[in-house]
Parts: structure tokens; C-alpha cells; sequence
């Protein structure tokens, strides 16, 4: 019988985050970020996480070799495919050449979405986001419906007038009270200055607030700038609130009953706490695990710029 579940993460951007295209493009940018299609709006992949949070919880686990694609250099496996591997059973694995002897991982990570984006104004840093965002997240019916170049705030000014950045747009007379589901899921400082606008507007104000930077490259002989080597990119800024879905599809779990003592004997250890620092029981649990490691090692692109590190702030059973 499957063991189902859905988690909602709520993680902020420590660092600017650059999960790029993979390509170069003429436009404002060099190296431009992932964005939403339909809405025009940054994101991070779940590929990407998905990539992340296995290379880190297969660290944390002390199972390194199960952490990448599974194909060594030489055409070799190097998954190692035991049910009682936190890394294989949660991610899935590759331990040969014919189907049977693979398995598909139980946990599916959906595109992390903006949920809260910081703009600068003249009365400090704000928060913003928009009433279809809202509704999705935290199914709120009561939004209110704002026309474009309106905004809704509440203790963020006394003044009927906010800049988001280059923008200018004028309070709204609402009542709205910001959802519990959220004021309990982010930082008191954040909650006090969340400023909702239009849906028409959110992506305006977001891509032009994106960070943006210039680098180039560096002769090693000489000690200069390489010519022709200047290029620009953009990133998710730092303090940035993102969403994201997990679905804990738990299969295997009647033919393959898992405890930390089993994997403990597996590995010849006595208690995977004193050893490790942890334990698992759950698919779920191998996620939050590597989940913490990239608050210190990043996610995406322009690492060695400081770029990438995502904090976990919150997780909620749906």
C-alpha cells in the first residue's frame, strides 16, 4: 500500500541564486535565470533541488557513491540500489543494465515559486507579492482585487504613496488581514512589511529589481582582464521567499519495511545518531536533511561568487 504525502516548504535565498539557462542571449543580460513561461516570473527548478539535496544527503549519510547519475567513467553502476540506502530508496537508482534491477525514487520536488520578493523603497526594504500567489499557496478566498499601480500595505507607511523600487504606486483602502498560514511561516521583521500588488504589476516590479552583476575573467600571467571576456548575469536576490512541493509517493514501502536499525546493520554501525548525527525512518526526512546542507554549500551557478545558499524556513504536512 503507498505511503502518500505531500510536504510545502517554504525556504529564503541567504545568497543571490543563479539557476541559469544555459545559455548566452542578447538582452539586458549575458547569462539570464530560469523564469515561468506563462507568468514571466524567476524560479528554481525542482531538477535543480532534486540534484542538490541528493549530493548533500548522500554526504550526510556517508553514501557518496550514490549520489550522482549512477554511471561510473567506465560504463560501471555506482549506485549501490539497497532498499535500506536512505539515497537510492528516496532518489531512485541505477545498479545495471536491465530495468529490473533499477528503481525510481519516491519523491517527486516541484519548481520552488516566488511567494515573497524584497524591493527597496524610500521607508526601507519591502516584501511583495500578489493576490493569485496568495490564493495558490495558502487558499485564501478573501484577496482583494487590486487595479494596477494600487498596492495594499499596512504598517509599512503612513503615506498613501510607496515606491518599489523605480515604481510609484498608490495605497489602496482595504481591510485585508495578511493570512495566518503565512504570518506563521515567515520572520516577524518580514511580515510587517509585505506589500501586495497587482497580479499585472508583480512582474514588472520583480524583474526589475533582479540582481544583476558583472564579472570577467582573469589572465594568469598577467594578472588583467582576459579581452573579450566581460559578461553580466542575473540572480534571485538574497531574502527572497520561494514555495515548493515535495510528494512522498512511498511504494515500496509494504515489500521494503525500512528502519534506522536496519540500515545501522547494513552499514556495520551501532546507532546511525552517535555516528552520523542522523537517522532516518521516513523519504521525507532525507529531503530535510540535505535540505540543511545547502544553507551552507548553495545551490545552482557562480558558487565561487558566493552565490546559491537557501535557508529552510518553514514545512507544513498538506
Amino acid at each position: 500500500m503507498s505511503q502518500f504525502e505531500t510536504k510545502r516548504f517554504i525556504i529564503m535565498t541567504v545568497d543571490p541564486v543563479h539557476i541559469g539557462t544555459g545559455g548566452m542571449r542578447l538582452g539586458r543580460v549575458d547569462n539570464s535565470i530560469v523564469r515561468e513561461p506563462g507568468t514571466n516570473l524567476p524560479k528554481i527548478p525542482g531538477s535543480a533541488l532534486h540534484g542538490a539535496i541528493r549530493q548533500y544527503a548522500a554526504y550526510l549519510y556517508g553514501k557518496r557513491q550514490c549520489a550522482g547519475q549512477g554511471q561510473s567513467k567506465d560504463g560501471g553502476s555506482q549506485h549501490c540500489g539497497k532498499s535500506t540506502c536512505p539515497i537510492c530508496y528516496t532518489f531512485g537508482s541505477i545498479t545495471g543494465e536491465r530495468a529490473e534491477q533499477s528503481h525510481s525514487g519516491v519523491v517527486s520536488i516541484a519548481d520552488a515559486q516566488i511567494l515573497l520578493f524584497p524591493v527597496y523603497s524610500m521607508v526601507g526594504p519591502v516584501w511583495i507579492t500578489s493576490p493569485s500567489i496568495i490564493s495558490e499557496v495558502f487558499k485564501e478566498s478573501s484577496v482583494p482585487e487590486i487595479k494596477n499601480g494600487q498596492a495594499v500595505w499596512g504598517d509599512v507607511t503612513p503615506k498613501n504613496y510607496l515606491n518599489l523600487g523605480w515604481l510609484m504606486v498608490e495605497k489602496m483602502n482595504s481591510n485585508w488581514l495578511l493570512p495566518s498560514g503565512l504570518a506563521k511561516r515567515i520572520p516577524e521583521l518580514v511580515k510587517k512589511r509585505i506589500v501586495l500588488v497587482s497580479d499585472e504589476l508583480l512582474s514588472q516590479v520583480i524583474n526589475s529589481n533582479l540582481e544583476v552583476r558583472t564579472s570577467v575573467s582573469i589572465n594568469p600571467e598577467t594578472g588583467a582582464a582576459e579581452e573579450g571576456a566581460l559578461f553580466t548575469y542575473e540572480a534571485i536576490p538574497r531574502g527572497t521567499f520561494l514555495w515548493f512541493d515535495v510528494v512522498v509517493d512511498d511504494y515500496r514501502r509494504e515489500g521494503f519495511p525500512l528502519t534506522s536499525k536496519k540500515y545501522n546493520e547494513e552499514n556495520g554501525m551501532d546507532n546511525a545518531g552517535d555516528k552520523l548525527g542522523v537517522t532516518w525512518e521516513e523519504p521525507s526526512a532525507v529531503i530535510e536533511s540535505g535540505l540543511d546542507w545547502a544553507e551552507h554549500l548553495g545551490i545552482g551557478g557562480m558558487g565561487t561568487r558566493g552565490f546559491g545558499r537557501i535557508r529552510k524556513i518553514n514545512v507544513t504536512n498538506l
